[in-house]
């Protein structure tokens, strides 16, 4: 039996070339080819006048791009990938950018990411990847860098502070006194009153943002009761007849004692998660193309349910530049829908397919194979969404969004392994999902571009 030698000394006659490492298919080509095809003139401007030379932004965000594909998140281990793997070499050209340049890159520049996801949707449209005729819309809830067990609610925080408040008196009182034989040794009650002091300065800042939402809060519910009660006032003047069932309860003002903020980030919200349970969340949105699944819109919200997202949605859709085909039809689960919305979607052209209720697991053959009736003349727009969603088209619409979104969600979470965000607050978290989805759309086209 014969073996390759081993033979580690050996020098290369000539240097290697980063070419002959990877495979002319490898995702790695793609990512590279993609994103130097790109308009990254804002970012490059962002360096001008440095004094020292600096990484290309299209490196880097390959970089990152790459390592939010192969699920290496985090700078640090992207910094030893660039040692570890070829394909990180061959993005870095056998450099190796410290995790500080790649951590500031990130978090510096996440705004720049919406122009490169636009870009390369662009990309998608003109190699004819994908058409973005009816689209899926879904959420789903994404773990935020900070614990659930790190939260304060409003309650808790006043019993603390009443505690800490009367502990202050004590230790003033012992301070003043004459006689400080019961003080214990080594006990400095002036370090002792501010270290109290300093944490009801925090928990006040912390009571003033929890307030400060329920505020928010109170107005919306206040003005969605004002609605509700309107077009009962509405229903009882057009029929003369009072309208059945209790009037709804009006909402109450100021914070609630389970109203709570997290003091690690503090604009993540405790979500109900798949599975069942209670986590730290982000709400993580995204519309989907039905045809290529590619993601058309990304967006996160700190709303824990989903009913208030269609319109900021089809806004971003409305956004996109001229160059990106409109959606005819969007698809989404009860979870969506209201009037509103069926609305929204109604005004900018775009066939709302909304689920009103949940279809029962036992449906009659007949119903299946059978076109409803035809539609009265004068039908509502929710009576005639319904009413496209009992025909064969409508179902067999209806029936992609499972097939679309869902597995979107399903890859991005368990095959390239993003369960948490790594930057915490709002604006970050929505750039970094950005990345992710633009990462997502790249992965995808690498497989939608093959034979």
């Amino acid at each position: 039996m014969a073996f390759h030698p081993i033979d580690r000394d050996t020098d290369y006659v000539l240097p290697p070339s980063v070419q002959e490492w990877l495979p002319e298919a490898h995702l790695a080509r793609y990512v590279v080819d993609v994103v130097e095809g790109l308009d990254l003139s804002e970012l490059e401007r962002a360096y001008a006048g440095r004094g020292s030379e600096a990484y290309h932004p299209a490196t880097l965000l390959s970089l990152l791009i790459y390592g939010y594909a192969t699920g290496t998140f985090s700078s640090r281990r992207i910094e030893r990938a660039t040692f570890d793997s070829l394909a990180f070499r061959y993005i870095a050209c056998n450099r190796h950018p410290d995790h500080d340049t790649l951590a500031t890159f990130r978090k510096r520049f996440g705004k720049e990411f919406q122009s490169a996801f636009v870009q390369v949707l662009q990309v998608a449209r003109e190699n004819q990847l994908s058409r973005f005729g009816t689209v899926s819309l879904d959420g789903t809830k994404i773990h935020a860098n900070a614990s659930r067990h790190s939260a304060l609610s409003y309650g808790h925080a006043e019993k603390i502070e009443a505690h800490l408040k009367a502990e202050v008196q004590e230790l003033l009182a012992l301070a003043e006194a004459a006689d400080q034989s019961s003080v214990p040794d080594g006990v400095s009650l002036p370090d002792e009153i501010k270290r109290r002091e300093d944490r009801l300065a925090a928990i006040g800042v912390a009571k003033a943002k929890i307030e400060a939402r329920a505020k928010e809060r109170y107005e919306q519910e206040h003005a969605e009761h004002a609605a509700k009660m309107a077009a009962r006032a509405e229903k009882e003047a057009a029929t003369g007849k009072k309208p059945g069932g209790k009037p709804p309860k009006p909402p109450e003002s100021g914070p609630r004692s389970d109203d709570q903020i997290n003091l690690t980030d503090e604009e993540s919200r405790i979500m109900k998660v798949a599975g069942g349970g209670f986590e730290q969340c982000y709400n993580a949105q995204a519309v989907v193309d039905t045809e290529s699944m590619l993601i058309l819109v990304p967006h996160v919200t700190q709303a824990t349910n989903d009913k208030e997202q269609v319109e900021p949605m089809v806004e971003k859709m409305q956004a996109n530049p001229a160059g990106l085909n409109q959606p005819d039809t969007l698809l989404a689960d009860t979870g969506y829908f209201s009037q509103k919305n069926v609305a929204a979607c109604n005004a900018v052209k775009v066939a709302p397919l909304i689920a009103v209720k949940r279809d029962g697991h036992h449906q009659a053959w007949r119903e299946r194979f059978t076109e409803p009736a035809p539609l009265a003349g004068d039908a509502s727009p929710v009576d005639t969404m319904k009413h496209a969603l009992k025909t064969k088209n409508g179902r067999a619409a209806y029936a992609l969004r499972k097939q679309t979104v869902e597995p979107v969600f399903g890859i991005i979470k368990s095959v390239m392994g993003f369960r948490q965000f790594l930057l915490r607050g709002l604006e970050n978290v929505q750039n970094e999902w950005t990345l992710v989805c633009l990462t997502w759309n790249l992965k995808r086209m690498a497989v939608l571009r093959l034979p």
